[in-house]
């Protein structure tokens, strides 16, 4: 019988250049719920599902740090208020499984919950750390976990406390290695490879800062679509590329 599985796991193997860190924009769930005439919450509940397993997949492929953007500034601005309360309480029910937390364990996986907390609703934000404390001993793997997150807030926040510090601390000299370590996202190291789905063709402020070298790939399939075949086709496309900095 063909298992799929195995014929991953022998195509991977073949793969020579593992990216170390791997970022994620994981979009076209409220259109793959559309598509197969289904509520909302199963397509973001199976799209929390998949990204929980993509985190699985790239750690069995020797990755070492995954960042998944999981909700954006701009979200909380234009996403209606019964769209937001699903996502809320989708992330706080995850936060709290406790099959998430033993798969978390078996795989040693520590998450760390990046963003400004501050617009989240205290019951969600409190989940969250909770999670990131609870994980916070692993150090097989990590994940990066963007919420109420926006590049350019991001750095306007750096911004914001060199300011604060050149004023306070008579501090004029300012680097880009200063300027890098105000930032929220200053502990997820740069990322080799961004994958985003459903056919957008952009970023939309993730990470501005840290992705300039980073590989990028699109592909069209909606992210609850996305299976372990496309990662391996992404890691592959990767391997083949010539990075370049700058030469």
């Amino acid at each position: 019988m063909h298992d799929p599985c195995i014929e991953y796991d022998n195509m991977h193997k073949a793969i020579e250049n593992i990216p170390e860190n791997v970022a994620l924009i994981p979009d076209g769930n409220r259109r793959w719920a559309r598509n197969h005439r289904m509520t909302l919450l199963s397509g973001y509940s199976l799209g929390v599902k998949k990204a929980i397993d993509f985190g699985i997949w790239l750690k069995g492929l020797g990755v070492k740090t995954f960042t998944v953007w999981a909700l954006s500034t701009e979200n909380l601005n234009n996403r209606n208020r019964t769209e937001l309360n699903v996502l809320y309480r989708l992330y706080v029910k995850t936060a709290r499984d406790k099959k998430v937390l033993d798969l978390l364990a078996k795989n040693g996986a520590r998450v760390k919950v990046i963003g400004n907390m501050a617009l989240l609703p205290r019951n969600v934000s409190r989940a969250l750390k909770s999670l990131e404390s609870r994980t916070k001993r692993y150090k097989d793997f990590t994940i990066n976990l963007l919420i109420a997150y926006s590049g350019k807030e991001d750095i306007l926040h750096a911004a914001k406390a060199l300011v604060y510090n050149a004023v306070r601390e008579r501090q004029r000299r300012i680097t880009e290695a200063l300027l890098n370590s105000r930032l929220r996202t200053a502990a997820i190291p740069e990322p080799d490879l961004i994958i985003r789905t459903s056919g957008e063709l952009r970023l939309s402020g993730f990470m501005p800062w840290q992705s300039s070298y980073s590989e990028l790939y699109f592909t069209k399939k909606y992210w609850p679509d996305f299976s372990k075949s496309d990662l391996n086709r992404a890691i592959s496309e990767f391997s083949r590329r010539k990075r370049r900095y700058g030469g």
